[in-house]
């Protein structure tokens, strides 16, 4: 079964760093599609960053340049550093991947950017 547990979420003044991490089980994130997505207050789910097994990672145009999704092998983690946060960045932030055409969802991490 596949388990994905997000952590590293919490209230950030603007301008401030945060990374978040989702630990897997039942899959091998180095081997699959891993993605974060976002929910802010009264919007829909936004795709924020991806990494195909092989391939170039992908952003949403408005964290380009300041966020990174990457992975460790080792510890079978995806992390979502992200930098320079803006008041518009506050949502819940949940990590994703695939198996088998099958869609998992962590139980997301909140952060909150705000002076």
């Amino acid at each position: 079964q596949v388990q994905l547990v997000e952590s590293g979420g919490g209230l950030v003044q603007p301008g401030g760093s945060l990374r978040l991490a989702c630990a897997a089980s039942g899959i091998i994130v180095s081997n699959t599609i891993v993605a974060w997505y976002r929910r802010a207050p009264g919007k829909q789910r936004e795709l924020v960053a991806s990494m195909p097994s092989g391939g170039t990672t992908n952003y949403v145009d408005s964290v380009r340049g300041r966020f990174t999704i990457s992975r460790d092998h080792a510890k079978n983690t995806v992390y979502l550093q992200m930098n320079s946060l803006k008041p518009e960045d506050t949502a819940v932030y949940y990590c994703s991947t695939i198996l088998r055409s099958t869609l998992y969802w962590g139980q997301g991490t909140q952060v909150t950017v705000s002076s």
